[in-house]
């Protein structure tokens, strides 16, 4: 028979979760995560360090050629290149202070013309009518002179005989003046005839001036370098005057007009040595000075340039106006120093840049490069002149290095750190 047995009433419980508050002294669990990153990164940066050394080693360990160039004894010259224009170095205008149609041409291009050689002629006929009635009335007013000059004779007489008449009461007084009043009136007259016939004389001398103003003549002896002018052709003077004739007064002296920037213009000085080259002679150099710096700017584009005239002797010929001169002008220049290249001042061992300090340069002696401490001067662009320096004439400077590997083939260039 089962027995039952009473355990008492059910009872429901409900059981709190248990909580384990990390102890003090135990670490967070975030200190492990940052320890292993920092060891990642130390054995990253160790690789790259160990693989740079590696090949570093590899790439020391190859051949090592070096360029050099010889150091030389000679010129170093700093120049500025400018372009210009060939000109004559005085261009004659010649114009027409006549309008008219140009009746007769005596002067054509490269004619060799005298000073007062008459080139071309206007029709003369208009002024030469205007000089002939001028002389006209200049004429009227020498007769109307004489005329009035009898006419003073006449009154005079009168007047000293009512002066007798009147100191016998014979006249009146008022006759005596009025013989004065007409001789002071024939006195008069003749004043006025004579500033008359200047006026005349002045009207005629103008249309005379009008009247030469025909021939157009040479003011100076040269030769005719450009004619603007044909036969028949109307000229017309009025508001501005017509240019006829361009005349050089010597093709033997020529100038050329350059334009120089104005980050170079302060180099130049007068007397500059300067030489240029024309397209009809690339095989010829032309050697001339500096005659003047001009202050005068000229802008074009905001590009501000001066011009710099370079005289040149053109006994020859050869020069021809306005040709298109390729000059060089020397602004500076050391002749028969102790030079090196400009790229032996920038070279330095393994392709490192050069350290800030004194200026080196490096020479191949017995195989070895050496450095040698040197104080530059002048350059111009390809050479540099050596001032103090235990270099002679005939070291050899290294410009360049070239690296290759035991098989032959060029390592690649060390890093600039």
């Amino acid at each position: 028979m089962n027995k039952l047995v009473d355990l008492g009433p059910a009872r429901s419980e409900s059981i709190a979760p248990v909580v384990m508050l990390p102890n003090a002294s135990s670490p967070a669990p975030i200190a492990p995560r940052i320890k292993k990153a920092w060891l990642f990164v130390g054995a990253l940066a160790l690789g790259v360090l160990i693989a740079s050394v590696v090949w570093w080693q590899s790439s020391s360990s190859g051949n090592v050629s070096y360029t050099t160039a010889a150091v030389t004894k000679g010129a170093v010259t700093r120049t500025v290149t400018a372009t210009g224009t060939v000109n004559p170095v005085l261009t004659i205008i010649v114009g027409a202070y006549d309008s008219g149609v140009i009746q007769d041409l005596q002067c054509d291009y490269n004619t060799q013309v005298k000073k007062d050689q008459v080139c071309a002629k206007i029709d003369p006929r208009p002024y030469q009518t205007v000089v002939d009635q001028n002389k006209a009335n200049l004429a009227v007013a020498k007769a109307q002179l004489e005329k009035d000059k009898a006419n003073l004779t006449y009154t005079e007489l009168g007047l000293d005989r009512a002066a007798k008449l009147v100191q016998t009461h014979a006249v009146s007084q008022d006759t005596y003046d009025n013989a004065q009043s007409t001789y002071d009136q024939a006195l008069a007259t003749i004043t006025f005839d004579e500033a008359t016939i200047q006026q005349r004389q002045a009207a005629l001398d103008a249309a005379q001036v009008n009247l030469d103003y025909t021939n157009i003549v040479s003011p100076v002896d040269g030769t005719v370098v450009s004619r603007n002018v044909t036969m028949g052709q109307t000229v017309a003077a009025s508001f501005q005057t017509p240019t006829l004739f361009l005349i050089a007064t010597d093709l033997t002296k020529m100038q050329v007009d350059t334009n120089v920037s104005e980050s170079d213009i302060g180099g130049i000085k007068d007397d500059n040595k300067a030489s240029f080259t024309v397209d009809a002679f690339p095989k010829r150099t032309f050697d001339g000075a500096v005659n003047q710096v001009r202050q005068s700017p000229q802008t074009v584009q905001n590009v501000v340039t001066y011009d710099v005239v370079v005289g040149v002797d053109n006994t020859d010929l050869a020069l021809k106006p306005g040709m298109t001169a390729a000059t060089r002008i020397v602004t500076e220049q050391r002749t028969d120093v102790v030079r090196v290249p400009n790229q032996g001042l920038r070279y330095s061992p393994g392709g490192a840049v050069p350290a800030q300090g004194p200026t080196q340069v490096w020479v191949l002696r017995d195989g070895q490069p050496v450095s040698v401490l040197v104080t530059a001067g002048l350059d111009d662009d390809t050479f540099t002149e050596i001032v103090k320096g235990e270099l002679l004439p005939g070291d050899r400077v290294i410009v360049a290095e070239q690296r290759s590997t035991e098989g032959g083939q060029t390592a690649a260039p060390h890093p600039r750190f």
